[in-house]
């Protein structure tokens, strides 16, 4: 009997190890290890911060349902991982051996990169559900007292989505309020460009969100490095195409949301063959660490080189058609080695985003998510929110009733038109 350890369980992690107790059926021992026993919905992190959601409709509780599929969970988290000993230390002391290891931990959030920015000081987040409960606080005194906002992602960011959401939704919050007419709002982000989005743009997602921002009042800098935060000023250098700074700006504001700049966690990080230098987990073809075989990495903690050189880094987001890409062909992959075969399934990092904007919302397709495509679609309208929503009820009901349908791929590929294709392609596949 193997044993198969999943570190981390949000959003990969946890449907991690619900396709490796499908693949590998009854037999084999899965453990996941994480901090606490709650999966929190991300996703729905931008809602939370307005106060459109509370914090018991976007968490499940994980012990009944990994119980339910004969799942153990170590809630103390990860102190250190140990991979020359194939062991994964607690922080209580205790440890957890493991015969194949999944790394799906998420990110660190490197706050401490800027002097003044974060939650701990003078800015806000929504990539935590904490920290967007915290920005429900400020967004109510906002309310109370209107001033200058900034929203927007930090050079090094690799998640923009959420920040030109988060956008919109204030703007739709704050127009519910009456106040928006009292609230300039600027949007501030390391892209080269508008709709850039750590992916060369896809579909006019370009020319969509440019739009988008100037229908609702929103000014923007691009090629912006936050140099520093202040009680009532960010301070941003507008760097040039050669990396020279351009115009420096003194932002106004009472309010900031800036997604921060990711790295691996301390549980993983400076470990040899393991990760890069940024802490992210180094993996081959099949999801598959060179140094430690019998280690894999899925989703944001994986380790991808931008799309291009840009003036400040941007890095490229994991989306969560990409990550159960990953799910699918890393819990196949590690069934063939329990097998004594080897792995042969692909990951096929697709990107299928639904970017809602609080009462209209961007959807995009990028097939394969790094170009050149295949598919390199964009969208736009009233749908997108309903279809953000539907899709949210959806997750979280799949995650409390630990099922592994891949959603995003099923999804995404109806909405243009390929799931037709892909059925004749798979029957090709079977016949030859």
């Amino acid at each position: 009997m193997a044993h198969i350890v999943v570190l981390g369980a949000g959003l990969g992690g946890t449907i991690m190890a619900f396709s490796l107790r499908e693949e590998l059926g009854k037999t084999h021992q899965i453990s996941v290890v994480n901090k606490g026993s709650t999966y929190s919905f991300v996703p729905s992190n931008p809602w939370v911060a307005v106060g459109w959601r509370e914090r018991d409709a976007v968490e499940v509780d994980l012990k009944p349902v990994f119980k339910r599929q004969n799942i153990t969970l170590y809630p103390q988290g990860a102190e250190r991982l140990h991979p020359k000993e194939r062991r994964i230390e607690l922080t209580d002391g205790s440890s957890v051996n493991y015969d194949y290891l999944v790394i799906a931990t998420g990110p660190e959030l490197a706050f401490d990169e800027i002097e003044g920015f974060g939650p701990a000081n003078q800015t806000h987040s929504v990539c935590e559900l904490k920290h967007a409960l915290d920005a429900k606080s400020a967004v109510d005194a906002l309310i109370k007292n209107p001033g200058p906002v900034v929203v927007g992602a930090v050079q090094g960011a690799s998640c923009y989505g959420p920040a030109y959401e988060f956008a919109f939704i204030l703007d739709k919050a704050l127009r519910d309020a009456k106040v928006r007419d009292r609230v300039p709002m600027t949007f501030v982000t390391a892209e080269p460009y508008i709709g850039h989005l750590g992916l060369d743009g896809v579909g006019d997602t370009k020319g969509l969100l440019e739009s988008e921002l100037r229908n609702h009042h929103i000014k923007w800098i691009t090629n912006a490095r936050v140099d520093k935060v202040e009680k009532g000023t960010l301070h941003v250098s507008e760097v040039a195409a050669d990396g020279t700074v351009a115009q420096v700006h003194e932002l106004p504001q009472v309010f900031t949301m800036m997604l921060p700049a990711f790295r691996g966690v301390a549980a993983v990080r400076d470990i040899e063959g393991l990760t890069n230098p940024r802490g992210f987990i180094l993996i081959d073809k099949h999801q598959r660490n060179p140094a430690y075989p019998e280690i894999f990495g899925i989703g944001v903690c994986v380790a991808i080189p931008p799309v291009g050189k840009t003036p400040l880094p941007v890095g490229v987001p994991k989306t969560g058609f990409m990550i159960e890409s990953m799910v699918t062909a890393t819990a196949h992959n590690i069934g063939r080695l329990i097998l004594n075969k080897e792995p042969d399934a692909e990951a096929t990092w697709n990107a299928f985003c639904l970017a809602d904007f609080g009462d209209s919302g961007v959807a995009f397709i990028a097939q394969p998510q790094i170009p050149p495509r295949n598919v390199n679609w964009s969208s736009s309208g009233i749908w997108v929110h309903a279809a953000k929503v539907a899709f949210e009820k959806y997750f979280i009901h799949k995650v409390r009733s630990g099922t592994t349908e891949p959603f995003y791929e099923k999804i995404g590929l109806q909405m243009i038109g390929l799931d037709k294709l892909k059925q004749v392609e798979i029957k090709e596949n079977e016949s030859a």
